[in-house]
């Protein structure tokens, strides 16, 4: 692609960036084909193609973005399915979170739609405050209907009870059983300690019974994705650079391991996002070398097993920060068969299902549609429980689909030797 920054702007490092992006775009509309609002909808301004022309003039001119602009790039789900499907390369994720910090400076949004961002922001990444603004908001239920629309959208998915805190999300080291193979932190998330801290406690236990030490460090918190993909930067790299902090004091480890696929995308880019700045650009590359999924250290350890007697047939849901930011995609169901579980292909599973960390509360709609896209697809599979390796994946699918959705890593706790998923014994599809 052509592009006519002038050379006042391209002294700016991050326009000098996004010209190296857009310049490996070569208009072929493959992205087309993958993206999950281009199929709903048939706008052009609602693919990736049509997303980077609008980004590109608004920085060619350095002008505000403007409301169609700021319209066409909130839709973007970020769920990178472009970037598997694009031949030439093109790092459409950084150019969009670029974009959408420069429509977060320039661009004035109306009164309740950036209230609602901001609640969203400063509550979500801390778990204290996001499991009292659940309780206040499953407070309001009954006088839901009193409220503007926007809330009352936020209301209804608050859920019906909340977990109490886990034991396995305060900081501290769990022990390997046995012969220590590795030695691992564990990035517990922030959403997930309040919604499904249940997976975090798989986690320890199937990590530790398959010889990891796993260390939950104190300081830890959010990744810093949401922020990011809500176009606060600034917000973004201080959660990093806390990480960071909290990690140089646990010492030396084998693996930063994140069970939140959309955290461990995150994780992945520290060394990008600080590569620029002397203070942590080592630090940050060397954690993001070291991270994980928590199918990776799995799929290395785990041995062939058999499955509970009356084990569920499974449907595993490819996240899409896991097949498409980390290039994750057969190994969760190959380790669930390797285990001893029937796993059942989901047809269309490179397509969304609509959660994209705050998709789901600021693109209500659209979120929608594809989640009853993909519910539809799942329940036609036949399977007995949902799987998914994504805590928003978790609770969007949950929310529409009658059946349990549960993590790989509490069934194959499971079937190593942990209790039966809660899910599953409560036959509950609400985490």
């Amino acid at each position: 692609m052509e592009t006519r920054f002038d050379l006042v702007r391209l002294a700016d490092p991050h326009i000098k960036e996004a010209e190296r992006i857009l310049k490996n775009c070569v208009h072929c509309g493959f992205c087309l084909a993958t993206c999950p609002t281009y199929l709903l909808l048939g706008d052009e301004r609602d693919s990736p193609r049509g997303r980077i022309y609008m980004i590109k003039d608004m920085l060619e001119q350095d002008r505000p973005a403007d409301e169609t602009t700021a319209r066409h790039v909130d839709r973007c789900l970020s769920c990178l399915s472009c970037m598997t499907t694009c031949p030439s390369g093109v790092t459409y994720m950084h150019l969009i979170d670029h974009a959408r910090a420069h429509i977060q400076e320039t661009r004035r949004r109306p009164a309740m739609e950036a209230f609602v961002r901001r609640v969203i922001a400063r509550t979500v990444p801390r778990p204290g405050l996001f499991r009292l603004s659940l309780i206040g908001a499953m407070l309001s239920k009954p006088f839901a209907g009193l409220l503007p629309r926007t809330i009352r959208r936020l209301v209804s998915m608050a859920p019906r009870r909340l977990p109490t805190p886990s034991w396995a999300d305060r900081a501290t080291v769990h022990p390997a059983q046995g012969e220590r193979r590795k030695r691992i932190i564990l990035m517990n998330g922030c959403a997930q300690q309040v919604l499904t801290p249940q997976v975090n406690e798989a986690t320890v236990r199937l990590l530790t019974r398959l010889g990891c030490e796993v260390v939950v460090p104190k300081g830890g918190g959010c990744c810093g994705s949401l922020v990011l993909h809500m176009g606060d930067h600034a917000a973004a790299l201080a959660a990093t650079r806390a990480n960071l902090a909290a990690w140089r004091v646990v010492g030396d480890v084998d693996a930063i391991v994140a069970n939140a696929s959309g955290c461990g995308t995150q994780l992945k880019e520290y060394g990008y996002l600080l590569k620029d700045d002397p203070a942590w650009a080592q630090a940050a590359a060397a954690a993001s070398s070291k991270a994980r999924d928590v199918s990776e250290i799995v799929d290395s350890l785990l041995e062939p097993g058999r499955a509970p007697e009356d084990a569920p047939l499974v449907a595993y849901h490819a996240a899409c920060s896991l097949q498409h930011g980390q290039r994750i995609v057969a190994e969760p169901a190959e380790q669930l068969r390797r285990a001893g579980f029937s796993v059942a292909d989901v047809p269309e599973g490179h397509i969304c299902c609509g959660s994209a960390g705050t998709y789901n509360m600021l693109q209500p709609d659209l979120a929608d549609r594809l989640l009853e896209r993909k519910c539809g697809h799942l329940a036609s599979t036949g399977a007995d429980v949902v799987a998914a390796g994504n805590v928003g994946c978790m609770v969007q699918i949950a929310s529409g689909l009658d059946k349990p959705v549960v993590h790989p890593v509490e069934l194959l706790d499971w079937a190593t030797g942990g209790p039966r998923p809660e899910a599953l014994a409560n036959n509950d599809s609400q985490p």
